[in-house]
């Protein structure tokens, strides 16, 4: 039972672990791998932008109140104005980028309607999955590739 100091009688404020508060925010995001002919998609974030000129999965953040394949069918919408079909959950990986911290989760995009077109990218580009590791991608993918192309069934 705790006393009116929220400490167990039997324990003193001293003997408690001193335990540094690391507040991290953490963004929820989500990432569409679409295949086509032995190829990825892939985009290039425009420079102005966090991680400028970086390749990337098609994707985005998961807004308030949306479930993960909606926010990826809609931003797969916004960004390539495609209608697409969501498959299942193949991965989901973290990664730290100081005080800010994401959760990606990885999606097989199984069919879509209409031919991708860059519209927030610079440039997209379909590419042979062995290419991947040679772009300049952001450091969430990259340390996650083994995992990726695992969960894909992506040849190296």
């Amino acid at each position: 039972m705790l006393n009116s100091e929220n400490t167990h009688p039997d324990q003193k404020n001293s003997e408690l672990p001193k335990r540094p508060r690391v507040k991290k925010n953490w963004i929820p995001v989500v990432a569409g791998c679409l295949k086509k002919d032995g190829k990825i998609l892939v985009g290039q974030r425009p420079q102005t932008h966090t991680l400028g000129g970086l390749w990337e999965f098609p994707g985005g953040k998961i807004e308030l109140g949306e479930s993960p394949e909606f926010a990826l069918a809609r931003e797969l919408q916004e960004e390539l104005g495609i209608m697409a079909e969501v498959g299942e959950l193949k991965i989901a990986c973290t990664h730290s980028y100081g005080d800010v911290g994401i959760v990606i989760l990885f999606y097989e995009i199984l069919f879509w309607k209409g031919e991708p077109k860059a519209q927030h990218h610079t440039e997209l580009e379909w590419i042979l999955p062995s290419e991947l590791p040679l772009r300049k991608i952001p450091d969430a993918n990259r340390k996650n590739l083994d995992r990726i192309f695992s969960a894909f069934n992506l040849i190296k």
